[in-house]
């Protein structure tokens, strides 16, 4: 199995190109800003033929490149419907101030071809399963996708920016919500084996083991545990 990740752009945002061997098909996760080129390098390098694009949620820093790769390929973007209107209007992510810093005069569209995600669905892509989990906090519509164990690689959680390796995502942009990222925590995260992989939107992999044991959001989320105060 194939899974080749690099951070991409200004935020360095972790892009995945997902394939169950060299020469096969593959999935991108999360091309962000700059992440054509590199998706492309590791297309030619293990000739892998793209069939689709998943995206965690719908931040720029996560969807920057969706429409060059997606038009590209000829593939479609999958998405969840809460998310959906950044696609095509980001400001609406974030703060009014910073979109107009960053965006400028720049537009942006939705590929030709969008699908939306639903919570609990399996999608099969490249002879992988993709499992679907509705994660909201970060944003309305963030997601993670989960691949269970094949031979001797473990079951992967690609988590966006719902888990970090020591940390969890942001909850002060517009659409985030504190009290929905710690349910989603404790209904997506905490039932999952602890060798499960966890391959975020940025920072180094990590375990849901290891985040189990030293990560102090989950931590206050463990049986006995009383909520954080002052958050």
């Amino acid at each position: 199995m194939i899974i080749a990740g690099f951070p991409a752009g200004a935020w360095g945002t972790n892009c995945y190109v997902v394939a169950p061997a060299a020469g096969e098909e593959c999935v991108i996760v999360d091309p962000g800003q700059d992440a054509f080129d590199g998706v492309q390098d590791i297309i030619r390098e293990n000739r892998l033929r793209p069939v689709a694009v998943l995206l965690t949620h719908g931040h720029l820093d996560h969807m920057w490149s969706v429409m060059p790769v997606c038009a590209e390929h000829k593939v479609p973007a999958w998405i969840h419907p809460d998310d959906r209107e950044l696609l095509s209007d980001p400001g609406k992510g974030i703060s009014r101030a910073l979109g107009q810093q960053i965006f400028g005069g720049m537009t942006f569209t939705e590929p030709d071809e969008v699908r939306e995600l639903t919570d609990g669905a399996t999608l099969d892509l490249a002879g992988l399963e993709f499992r679907v989990s509705h994660a909201p906090g970060h944003t309305k519509g963030s997601v993670t996708f989960g691949t269970g164990a094949e031979a001797d690689i473990p079951p992967v959680l690609y988590s966006g920016d719902l888990l970090f390796a020591g940390s969890i995502g942001r909850t002060d942009l517009p659409g985030g919500d504190h009290a929905q990222m710690l349910q989603s925590l404790s209904r997506v995260v905490l039932p999952l084996p602890d060798e499960t992989v966890v391959l975020s939107g940025h920072g180094p992999q990590t375990t849901i083991g290891r985040e189990r044991a030293t990560n102090p959001y989950l931590q206050e989320l463990a049986p006995g545990s009383g909520p954080r105060r002052g958050m």
